[in-house]
C-alpha cells in the first residue's frame, strides 16, 4: 500500500525557538509549543516527515489485535453493568423465592428498606470516602492484577443503581399484596385500612418517577432536572415511606395483639430507615456559605480559590448558588501555600458561564471533601495521565499526594497558555517535567491513542488514567483495553 494510501494524523512543523526551554512554565507561547512539538517528535517513532516539513503519524504501523469479545467486555459488559446486574439479579431471585411461598407483607417491606439503605448508603459521603480508603489500602508490592481490579472500585455506582431499581421491585410486590389484601382478604375481613393502601401508592408513583429520569439518556440532556427531582423525590418518598410504615406497623401490631412499640423496635424496615434518614440528613449538617477568591484565567474558565479547610488527593467538592438548587461537583487540588485549594470551572454551562462572567465571592458547600475516581491511581507505581480541556482540573490532584504514582501527562486542549494560564502549566510540569500538551489551535483534535501507547511503553506505565467528556473518555478507555492496555476512567455514574 502507498503511503498516500494510509490513514494518517498531520502535526503542524514545531515552532521557531528563541531559546532551549521545553518547560510548560517557560515564558512565552513560541517556546511553550516547540516543547510540546519536540517532545511529541522524539517519542513517536511513527511519525513520517513530509515534505512540507510536517509529520504525518502511520496509524497502521500501530494497529495491534484486539481481544476476543472486547466490546461486549469493555462496553456492553463493563464494571458497572456487571455489579448493577449482579445486585439487580440477585435481589430477582430472591424476590421470586418470596412471591411463591409465602408472601408475607413484613419480608416484603424489609427487603424494601434494605434496598434503600444500600442505595443511599452508596452515595453517602463518609461511606464512599470509606470504600476509596478501604480498597485502595492495597499496597503497591500486591501483583499487579489484584491491584487492577481494586481500581475498579470507582464503579461502585453500579450498587447504587442496581440496589435503586431492586427496592421498586420489592416494593411493586410489598404493594401488590397489601392490595390484594386489603380488596380481598382471605379471611374474609381486611385488616388494612385506606391510609396505608393510599400512601403505597403514591410512594410507588414517585419511586417510578424517581427512576425513569435517572435514566442516562434523560440524565444527560436534562441534568438539572434529574438532580431536583432526584433530590427532591428522594426526601419525599423517604418522609412517605417513614409515614407508612408506622400506620402499617400499628395496624399489624393491633392484628398480632402485640405493643406497637415492641412490633416497631423489632422491625428491621424502622431501622433500616432511621439510618437512611441519618445517612441523607448528615451532609446538610454541614452546608455553609464560604468565601470564594476568584481568578480569572479566560473567558472560558476560571479558578476558585477556598480556604475553609484543606484538601487531599483525589478528593471533590459540592459547589452551588442556592443550597436549595442544583449542586456541581468539582475536583480539587492544593494550592502552593499549602493552606486553601482550588478547582477550574470551564464553560460547559449555564451555571459554569455564569460563574466565569461574575467571578463569585460566595458559594455553598455541603458535607465533606469527597473521594473521587482519581484516587484509584495510587494503587499503581506508573501512570499515564490522559486528559482534555478542564479535565486537568482533576488530574492536577495529584499534586495532593507526595506518594503518587511516577506519572507522565498528555493533555490535549486548545491555547492551554491562553485559557487556563501559565500559573497552572507550570503545575502541570510539577506532575510531569516534560508532558505532551497538544494544542488544537495548532494541531487541531488527533487521535491521542497512538500517542498514548507510545509513552505507555517508554514509561513502562501500569495504567493508563483518562479524565476528559464522556464521549472521549469511553473511546480511549475501550480502544486501550480492548488492546490488553489496562485503562481507567470515570462514567457518567462515577
Amino acid at each position: 500500500m502507498s503511503l498516500s494510501e494510509k490513514n494518517v494524523i498531520t502535526i503542524p512543523p514545531p515552532a521557531k525557538c528563541a531559546s532551549g526551554s521545553t518547560s510548560p512554565s517557560g515564558s512565552t507561547l513560541a517556546d511553550f509549543e516547540c516543547g510540546i512539538h519536540q517532545g511529541i517528535s522524539e517519542k513517536l517513532q511513527h511519525y513520517l516527515p513530509r515534505e512540507d516539513g510536517s509529520f504525518e503519524f502511520d496509524i497502521e504501523a500501530q494497529e495491534l489485535k484486539k481481544r476476543k469479545f472486547s466490546s461486549t467486555r469493555f462496553t456492553i459488559l463493563d464494571i458497572y453493568r456487571r455489579l448493577f446486574s449482579l445486585v439487580f439479579l440477585a435481589n430477582v431471585g430472591v424476590f421470586i423465592a418470596v412471591m411463591v411461598t409465602d408472601r408475607k407483607l413484613l419480608a416484603l417491606v424489609n427487603a424494601t428498606a434494605a434496598n434503600l439503605l444500600a442505595c443511599g448508603l452508596a452515595r453517602q459521603p463518609l461511606v464512599v470516602n470509606a470504600i476509596f480508603v478501604s480498597v485502595c489500602a492495597i499496597p503497591k508490592w500486591v501483583p499487579l492484577r489484584l491491584r487492577r481490579v481494586a481500581a475498579k472500585v470507582y464503579h461502585y455506582g453500579g450498587v447504587h443503581s442496581g440496589c435503586g431499581v431492586a427496592s421498586f421491585v420489592w416494593y411493586a410486590g410489598f404493594v401488590g399484596v397489601m392490595s390484594k389484601e386489603f380488596w380481598a382478604p382471605a379471611s374474609g375481613k381486611a385488616t388494612i385500612s385506606v391510609v396505608p393502601v393510599v400512601l403505597a401508592y403514591i410512594i410507588l408513583v414517585l419511586l417510578f418517577t424517581m427512576i425513569l429520569v435517572a435514566y442516562p439518556a434523560f440524565r444527560f440532556k436534562k441534568h438539572d432536572y434529574f438532580e431536583l427531582t432526584h433530590r427532591f423525590f428522594g426526601w419525599l418518598i423517604v418522609a412517605l415511606f417513614v409515614i407508612l410504615l408506622l400506620v402499617f406497623a400499628n395496624e399489624a401490631s393491633q392484628a398480632a395483639h402485640q405493643p406497637f412499640g415492641r412490633f416497631l423496635i423489632e422491625l428491621p424496615a424502622f431501622w433500616f430507615l432511621m439510618v437512611v434518614v441519618v445517612a441523607i440528613v448528615h451532609p446538610w449538617v454541614f452546608l455553609r456559605k464560604v468565601k470564594v477568591k476568584p481568578e480569572y484565567l479566560s473567558p472560558h474558565a476560571v479558578r476558585l480559590h477556598l480556604d475553609h479547610t484543606t484538601t487531599t488527593f483525589g478528593k471533590g467538592i459540592q459547589l452551588a448558588t442556592h443550597p436549595l438548587q442544583d449542586w456541581h461537583g468539582f475536583a480539587t487540588f492544593p494550592d502552593p501555600d499549602g493552606k486553601s485549594f482550588s478547582c477550574l470551572v470551564s464553560k460547559a454551562g449555564d451555571w459554569t458561564s455564569a460563574c466565569i462572567k461574575n467571578q463569585p465571592t460566595y458559594l455553598w458547600k455541603r458535607g465533606v471533601l469527597i473521594y473521587g475516581f482519581a484516587y484509584v491511581m495510587r494503587v499503581f507505581k506508573r501512570v499515564v495521565v490522559v486528559t482534555t480541556g478542564s479535565g486537568i482540573g482533576p488530574c492536577l490532584s495529584f499534586l495532593g499526594d507526595d506518594n503518587r504514582p511516577d506519572l507522565r501527562v498528555v493533555w490535549q486542549t486548545r491555547a492551554p497558555q491562553r485559557t487556563y494560564g501559565k500559573e497552572v502549566l507550570k503545575l502541570v510540569s510539577k506532575m510531569d517535567p516534560n508532558p505532551v500538551i497538544l494544542d488544537t489551535n495548532q494541531s487541531g483534535r488527533i487521535d491521542m491513542v497512538p500517542i498514548i501507547r507510545e509513552l505507555v511503553k517508554e514509561h513502562n506505565a501500569e495504567a493508563v488514567c483518562v479524565i476528559s467528556n464522556p464521549w472521549v473518555t469511553k473511546k480511549v478507555v475501550h480502544a486501550l483495553e480492548s488492546t490488553g492496555v489496562p485503562a481507567f476512567g470515570p462514567i457518567f455514574d462515577s
